[in-house]
């Protein structure tokens, strides 16, 4: 009860700064991607690619940029990791193991930022800070570009399939969003005590007489973009948990905001591209129902965790950081596997195994409650067609959004991306669990080491990046394994999705009729919550029994 009023505050603190920001974060971002000028740092951009800014792509053009600029982004890391003894500021550290640089080259470059190694004991400041750094920019920025390509196509009619440009796309993204936004939150975060620096370990003398080493370099401007771009990559091993990256309650509450600012104003521009307020203010309420429901389900896990020592300390308490206290980890776990992140302010797999079940079921809906920056709002938009195509077989009249018909070819796209990080999740653990490479990364046996499992495979391919602490996935099996579910959880979704967007743009606007189901109301909220629950849980109820829900009553 101690940490109960702490807790509601945290969230209310949370709700009305949202409420104040979002709306303004999401004007600015229907203006970022809507607007007909180009400002001078960006026509300079546009000048160095070659690229004519105004050209207008077609959805197939729009994938291939996409593609190629992911492909060029994964060698480039890869050729930083392996190189790094050859680099300025390394440290001393070596090259990354072959299979160790692929999973993170593919990491950072899908926004996962998966982590199998110790960041201050494996890669040097230039490694960070223009190796991975950069890729938690672009991209956040590329998964913002997709979302605003299906948001601008389902205002257009009669297009013939084109959706945008990739390239201006991102780089306003990058520009106009992301590097201010970070900026200031770097020196808030620096004012507020995350390190700062560009110097090597230090050795230091101990209260008690010895010596110990301590780690620098540039956390705060790491650490900024890592919560606004839903990135999670951290510094240093213990990612959030670390004092250098989040020192206090209030800088835990800050990065949990920074985490959940853009997802949520994303959900705003939508309904102000398409000219609709309401309707993006339908799919924010949906994604606020489902987040706030994973962050009541698991603050209420963690602090009424069973046995005589939770009970006596007021929560479970293993694995969590005093200074944030169970409902601060709690309210940073249901964040942190609601969005895209991944980081992590606590050690997961020594939650209870309630609460470790609700942060899997986050990741495993998909992340739309609210998803990574961009892939939050077009996963939801994708569920809203299914809820109204549902709900078009249930009435008996063709189904429609936005004024756009649902045919066939578009459910089929649909069905394909909804099925798409399944498939991922439960073959990938089949694998794991099957042969002696995957077995052997466990920690536990049982319920709790098939946790272990799917918490990963939910985690890479769902694009995440945060794990369940006991598993030992740092070996050639997992590494690749795991890099294969990042790439094609990322780069399958958003084909599919730029498909959609192509068949949208192309399809002429239908009136609204008297059977046309109304998509701005909190009839089809519920409906919406509904689906994401349903169609999309339900999948992965068999294997949930088997993990966390038998651990729970065992």
């Amino acid at each position: 009860m101690s940490e109960l009023v702490p807790a509601v505050g945290q969230v209310l603190v949370l709700v009305v700064v949202l409420v104040l920001a979002v709306p303004l974060l999401g004007r600015h971002l229907a203006h970022t991607y809507t607007a007909p000028g180009h400002l001078a740092v960006e026509r300079g951009a546009y000048r160095l690619l070659r690229i004519d800014p105004d050209a207008d792509q077609h959805w197939r053009t729009y994938a291939l940029s996409v593609l190629g600029f992911a492909l060029v982004g994964v060698l480039a890391l890869y050729a930083v990791l392996r190189l790094q003894q050859h680099l300025p500021l390394s440290l001393g550290f070596g090259a990354l193991p072959a299979d160790g640089a692929w999973n993170t080259a593919v990491s950072f470059v899908t926004n996962t930022n998966w982590q199998w190694y110790s960041g201050e004991a494996a890669l040097g400041h230039l490694a960070q800070a223009t190796g991975l750094t950069v890729q938690n920019f672009v991209s956040a920025a590329t998964g913002m570009a997709v979302a605003a390509a299906l948001a601008r196509a389902l205002s257009r009619s009669g297009a013939g399939g084109r959706i945008g440009n990739f390239w201006t796309d991102l780089v306003r993204g990058t520009v106009r969003v992301l590097l201010p936004g970070a900026f200031v939150a770097a020196v808030l975060l620096a004012v507020l005590g995350v390190v700062q620096n560009l110097s090597g370990a230090r050795t230091v003398a101990t209260l008690t007489g010895g010596e110990q080493s301590v780690p620098g370099g540039p956390v705060a401007s790491q650490e900024a973009i890592k919560e606004l771009g839903t990135n999670g990559g951290g510094f240093f091993n213990a990612n959030s948990a670390h004092p250098f990256e989040n020192p206090t309650p209030l800088t835990n509450l800050v990065e949990v905001l920074l985490m959940l600012l853009v997802p949520l104003a994303m959900a705003w521009a939508f309904g102000l591209i398409v000219g609709d307020r309401r309707q993006g203010a339908a799919v924010l309420a949906a994604m606020g129902v489902l987040l706030l429901v994973a962050v009541v389900l698991l603050t209420w896990a963690e602090m009424a965790g069973p046995g005589t020592v939770p009970h006596a300390a007021g929560g479970a308490v293993e694995g969590k950081e005093t200074r944030f206290g169970t409902a601060g980890s709690a309210l940073f776990a249901a964040v942190t596997t609601g969005t895209s992140t991944g980081a992590v302010n606590s050690l997961h797999d020594s939650f209870t195994a309630p609460g470790g079940g609700v942060a899997m079921v986050g990741m495993l809906l998909g992340e739309v409650s609210p998803g990574g920056v961009g892939s939050g709002l077009y996963g939801m938009l994708v569920l809203a067609v299914v809820t109204v195509f549902i709900a078009g077989l249930m009435v008996g009249r063709t189904p429609e959004y936005l004024g756009k018909k649902i045919g066939q070819r578009e459910i089929v796209l649909v069905a394909v991306y909804v099925l798409a990080s399944p498939f991922l999740v439960l073959v990938g653990l089949a694998l794991a669990l099957s042969v002696p490479a995957g077995v052997a990364g466990l920690q536990e046996d049982g319920a709790h080491g098939l946790s272990e499992a799917l918490y990963a495979l939910a985690s890479a391919s769902n694009n995440n990046g945060s794990a369940f602490g006991g598993l030992t996935s740092g070996t050639p099996f997992w590494n690749t394994l795991l890099g294969l579910c990042m790439l094609l959880g990322r780069l399958l979704p958003i084909v599919l999705v730029l498909a959609l967007a192509g068949r949208f743009a192309t399809a002429q606007r239908v009136p609204v009729g008297p059977g046309t189901l109304p998509t701005h109301r909190p009839l089809f909220v519920s409906l919406l919550v509904g689906v994401a629950l349903v169609v999309v849980g339900l999948t992965f109820v068999p294997v949930l029994v088997l993990g966390p829900i038998v651990e729970s009553l065992s």
